[in-house]
């Protein structure tokens, strides 16, 4: 049988956290119309998302749509199962940048790369052809490839444009209709956040993909193919250049947890002034960390 499509999974996890924020056990599921908002997606394929709920015991049928239990966690696909071919191959490149620890100027291939990736020595290429334009890899003229120096100046440019296009999301949220889908996204983030946080310090290692799924929400409502360009950029350098310092990464996810659920609550509240500033003081607190983070690792201290 072949494997589900990545589209599908990701609309069900989407469907999955809007019927747990809003819809109470025994009550209706929302129309399809309403739900195909919510997952911007079709009606056909809020269908087959129902017919996995169904399959898994959360409906009775597909004319019985009466929720029969809370999603659980094993309902939701594996965040690993939403990856494209590319998000595999970017996954794999920036583990062995960071969790190897190959310095500024190591070379590779796209042979090893496609191997580690389990994807095509093609689609390696294509994405390293892309990804170079960021300034972290470069093509060298005998073959092959080279890591460049990742070092305060790039941090410092990263952030700076970050920061423009993150408040521009907030910016674009507040502004949101009443009754948006975008509303029933935030009360499913805000409670997983607030679950990860409760379950500290064994779910510390939930936070990164939380932390990148936040922040694709809320850029993605730009709708701007620039905008999330650079979000897949901050999210890998950002979050592997922390799995390389683990030094303090407790207290720093528990931290950027209060963040997220200060800016998560403002926004819900539709409160443009809280939500910029509470945006502003997690942007600051991300930058302080990530220069923080290069300066130990061009010292040498850390794991």
């Amino acid at each position: 049988m072949a494997k589900p499509p990545i589209i599908f999974k990701r609309n069900t996890n989407i469907l999955l956290d809007h019927i747990a924020a809003t819809v109470a056990v025994g009550d209706a599921l929302p129309a399809e119309q309403r739900m195909a908002e919510v997952t911007r997606g079709s009606r056909t394929a809020v269908r087959a998302s129902l017919a996995y709920l169904q399959e898994r015991g959360l409906i009775a049928g597909l004319d019985d749509r009466r929720l029969l239990r809370k999603p659980r966690p094993a309902d939701y696909f594996d965040e690993a199962e939403l990856q494209s071919g590319a998000q595999r191959i970017q996954e794999v490149l920036m583990e062995r940048i960071y969790r190897n620890d190959l310095p500024p100027g190591a070379d590779f291939t796209e042979t090893e790369l496609a191997r580690a990736a389990g994807a095509s020595t093609i689609s390696v290429r294509e994405f390293l052809i892309g990804f170079s334009r960021f300034g972290l890899i470069e093509k060298k003229p005998q073959g092959g490839w080279r890591l460049c120096a990742f070092d305060r100046t790039f941090a410092t440019e990263l952030e700076q444009v970050r920061r423009m296009f993150e408040l521009a999301a907030v910016e674009q949220l507040v502004a949101l209709p009443a009754g948006h889908p975008a509303f029933d996204r935030l009360d499913a983030l805000i409670a997983r956040h607030e679950q990860v946080k409760a379950g500290l310090p064994q779910t510390s290692e939930a936070f990164p993909a939380l932390d990148r799924e936040m922040h694709t929400f809320l850029i993605g409502l730009l709708d701007n193919r620039f905008a999330m360009g650079l979000n897949d950029l901050v999210s890998l350098v950002f979050h592997y250049h922390y799995q390389w310092d683990k030094g303090d990464e407790v207290p720093r996810n528990e931290r950027a947890l209060d963040e997220h659920l200060a800016l998560l609550r403002a926004l819900a509240r539709r409160d443009r002034k809280g939500a910029l500033t509470a945006m502003g003081r997690h942007l600051d607190s991300a930058r302080s960390t990530m220069l923080d983070s290069v300066a130990r690792r061009a010292n040498g201290v850390g794991r």
